[in-house]
């Protein structure tokens, strides 16, 4: 590196570093910069060895080819340009930036003032500037080797139908397993050791749900505290997986990590199970516009961001985290497609989770379902296969979304959520009805049921990683986030649960049963009902978090699963509910339920086993009913699951009988064969499923 050699003009495309025909070529979006600089540096990254003004603009793009060096080049860029705020350009060439497409970073990011484009502290704000070089502390990228795409043979490709997704944290699944060697736990390589994959088989769940591994650094105010951002929501590197979930040994060699993570993607792909990552494509770590200037904001700001229209020295804030990616930006969305291509094509995920996805749909005019991304994204071959799943809501005014994304999306359904707990938590005349629960149990057909659109597009949850854990919503009566710094203001309020009679642990026997009956109803409920089921890691062994609603900054024990006081009996009950699942294609039907003879059908049942009428829909004193699910075409029902919230036993007439019990989610039902016309006892606060014979 001593003499490193002149630089040629190389080619525009592709965009990022790649290394080729015995050199490395580079690529730099900027559509107003003036001029890019390529800025060379010793493997350490503190010693900068030579500066090359790349060829250009050609179509918004600067390049160059540099002959003679290779995988491991260390490399930042600098961009020239006007520095006019009030026109929403912030271009500042004493700042190194990171290339938005590296696929290696190295280096130790801290926050510091001259990470920032302006003087902090100076009268004019952010429309200053700071003339300090931030070289030798920035972030930078390493050219990576040349891409082996992973082995394919074992990839499993699950029909909508057969999904059950589990949403879980790299480290904090297997930081405590029993059977994952130390040095393993809470790694890429420990999610994917034989006692993780053991679980997962055993619960039966087929597709993994990560919270986010895409390179993140902390927030400034968690620095401030010694706090680390341990869900990952706030991505700089969206071509790197995250060193810290890697093996101690691998963090510092991006090489290793990117290795380990494959290595996990195919163990699991070989176990038959699908990999998705929860991805964050709606803001970065920049900020608002009083935050640091590292990568995108510096190569163009109007052309990265949404800015505000009578003010472009401002950032809009969609998100509720400074920025929003203007994603209806060409550019910008070549960048996320090129980026979810490389988890599918390079790294193997079978799919993806997008957070606060209407921001990826937002124009001019707001949210778009038929926006150019979503078309791109839908058009894509290599991202045609894959899992999409949207978190159909941002910060913005008209950002709930639910129920309009396009196509095979798959959409978090909140409605889900608080019917069904409103249902089970509540009981007497104050809890959510028959007719609001049967529709969320029936995958939400008023919000679904259009433009060809299918039951599975609705994801059911009852508990997620934003909120109480299952067994937290059922031991609180409201959130305790004091351990996160911000007086308890953080976290949703108001968010439906209850205690009981007691604020979290106790020793009362009654009220410990009671818990446990309402978690295994709301159980049942959510991997028996119509649509894509969704379990959160941890609610199948009773993992609490102490009453953390928002545990977003909490990398220690209270995130992380306690396997040594894990409830297996409901680890058991899970396993039999999506046995049953599995089992029976009603509980999975891909198609709505329709009243036509020759098709696929759902009679609603009263507890004196009358069909329901209008007026038993709308009576507020009755909340315990059943369901009659008949195949296309049969003579007699296949199936009837009876609903039981209230806090009594209650006999429930069965017709077109007779019925074999298959499920009582309390474990109590003791006959399992009922006659014609018969009652059954239904225990309190339960769900049972029949089998007719």
């Amino acid at each position: 590196m001593a003499h490193l050699p002149d630089l040629q003009p190389g080619w525009h495309e592709p965009l990022g570093s790649f290394a080729r025909d015995g050199g490395v070529n580079f690529a730099v979006v900027s559509e107003h910069a003036t001029r890019i600089e390529l800025c060379v540096f010793d493997g350490e990254g503190q010693r900068e060895l030579r500066r090359y003004t790349l060829d250009g603009p050609h179509d918004g793009v600067f390049h160059g080819f540099l002959p003679g060096v290779g995988p491991g080049l260390v490399y930042g860029v600098r961009a020239h340009g006007p520095y006019l705020p009030e026109q929403g350009h912030r271009f500042n060439p004493h700042k190194l930036l990171l290339d938005p497409w590296a696929r290696e970073i190295v280096g130790h990011f801290g926050w510091r003032a001259e990470h920032h484009g302006y003087e902090l502290g100076h009268p004019d704000g952010p429309r200053s500037l700071d003339t300090r070089d931030n070289a030798t502390q920035a972030l930078k990228a390493r050219v990576a080797p040349p891409s082996v795409s992973p082995v394919r043979a074992h990839k499993p490709r699950r029909a909508p139908a057969e999904v059950v997704l589990y949403e879980v944290h790299v480290k904090g699944f297997s930081k405590t397993l029993p059977g994952v060697p130390e040095e393993l736990r809470g790694t890429y390589a420990g999610l994917a050791h034989p006692a993780s994959i053991a679980h997962f088989k055993r619960l039966g769940v087929t597709t993994l749900s990560l919270l986010p591994v895409q390179y993140c650094i902390d927030e400034p105010h968690l620095a401030e505290r010694g706090l680390h951002n341990y869900w990952g929501y706030n991505t700089l590197g969206f071509f790197c997986p995250d060193p810290r979930w890697a093996r101690a040994e691998h963090r510092q060699d991006p090489t290793a990590v990117t290795a380990e993570f494959r290595q996990m993607v195919a163990a699991l792909h070989e176990a038959g199970l699908e990999v998705v990552l929860d991805v964050v494509y709606n803001h970065t770590p920049e900020g608002n516009e009083f935050g640091p200037t590292l990568s995108f904001r510096g190569l163009d700001n109007t052309t990265w961001y949404r800015l505000v229209a009578d003010d472009k020295s401002r950032n809009e804030n969609l998100t509720g985290c400074g920025n929003t990616l203007r994603c209806s930006h060409p550019r910008v969305t070549q960048f996320v497609l090129d980026s979810l291509r490389y988890w599918v094509g390079e790294m193997g995920v079978d799919g993806f989770r997008f957070d606060l996805a209407p921001v990826l749909g937002r124009t001019r005019h707001g949210y778009d379902a038929n926006a150019a991304f979503f078309t791109a994204l839908r058009q894509d071959p290599v991202l045609a296969g894959v899992h999409l799943i949207a978190e159909p809501w941002d910060a913005a005014y008209d950002g709930y979304q639910v129920g309009r994304f396009p196509g095979r999306f798959l959409e978090w359904n909140d409605k889900f959520r608080d019917a069904v707990r409103g249902y089970w938590l509540k009981a007497g005349p104050h809890g959510v009805g028959r007719g609001e629960f049967a529709r969320r149990f029936m995958a939400s057909s008023d919000v679904f049921h259009h433009g060809q659109r299918l039951p599975t597009a609705s994801v059911n949850f009852v508990a997620v990683h934003d909120g109480f854990t299952l067994a937290d919503l059922t031991s609180y009566s409201t959130k305790h986030n004091q351990a996160n710094g911000e007086d308890n203001r953080d976290g949703r309020d108001g968010e439906l649960c209850a205690n009981f009679g007691a604020e979290g642990p106790t020793d009362d026997a009654a009220i410990n049963a009671l818990r446990e009956r309402v978690r295994r109803a709301l159980l049942a409920t959510t991997l028996l009902a119509q649509g894509t089921p969704m379990l959160c890691a941890g609610d199948e062994i009773g993992n609490s978090q102490g009453g953390n609603n928002n545990a977003y900054c909490q990398d220690n024990p209270t995130t992380w699963l306690n396997w040594d006081q894990a409830d297996f009996r409901t680890t058991e009950l899970v396993a039999e509910l999506l046995a049953l699942r599995a089992a029976e294609p009603l509980l999975r039907h891909p198609r709505w339920f329709a009243s036509g003879p020759g098709e696929a059908s759902i009679a609603w049942y009263a507890p004196s086993g009358h069909e329901m009428t209008p007026h038993d829909w709308h009576d507020a004193g009755q909340r315990a009913f059943g369901a009659q699910l008949r195949e296309a075409g049969a003579a007699a029902p296949r199936l009837m699951i009876v609903f039981n919230p209230d806090p009594m036993p209650l006999p429930f007439l069965l017709c077109n009988g007779p019925w074999r019990l298959v499920l009582d989610s309390s474990g109590e039902s003791a006959a399992p064969l009922i006659p014609a016309g018969a009652p059954l006892n239904v225990p309190a606060r339960s769900l049972v499923v029949l089998r007719h014979v």
